[in-house]
């Protein structure tokens, strides 16, 4: 099978495309097409997500897993992923500014994270709390906002 194909007409115009969007590569999925564009990720039923709201993506045997930075989770059957992995993998990563680690008091810890769009501007922080710790904890939360207030100090962001 060539790498070359095209994605079909009657899919690319099924798709919500911003202006300056353009494909990169797409693979077939249980439930139609699976889009990777410069600036998002396409999933069959219309479903948009841009790069910077994708917090992972893993891929296995079994097809794409992604979880957004809100907490959705998604996930495609795909029998032959193309150049996709790679491609949702460098544009993800190309929209995190920082990504860092810090621990907090007494307990685990949390993930800071400065994303921007695909060549804007920074959009702002993700909080990316430790399994087993509430994000919806007042002092745990106070203490997360604590540290990234010295992280964005420390670096200028």
């Amino acid at each position: 099978m060539s790498l070359f194909r095209r994605l079909p007409a009657d899919v690319r115009r099924s798709l919500d495309f911003e202006k300056g969007e353009r494909v990169l590569t797409f693979a077939a999925a249980e439930a139609g097409h699976l889009v990777a564009t410069n600036l998002a990720l396409h999933l069959p039923r219309g479903t948009r997500l841009p790069y910077e709201e994708i917090d992972r993506a893993s891929w296995d045997e079994d097809g794409l897993h992604v979880i957004t930075t809100d907490g959705v989770r998604h996930f495609e059957r795909i029998a032959e992923p193309r150049m996709m992995p790679e491609t949702v993998r460098e544009r993800v990563n190309s929209t995190i500014v920082v990504n860092k680690h810090v621990r907090l008091p007494g307990r685990g810890g949390v993930r800071l994270v400065a994303r921007r769009r695909p060549g804007g501007e920074l959009l702002g922080w993700t909080l990316v709390f430790d399994d087993g710790l509430d994000p919806a904890d007042p002092g745990l939360r106070a203490q997360a906002e604590q540290a990234l207030e010295g992280v964005r100090r420390s670096m200028g962001v």
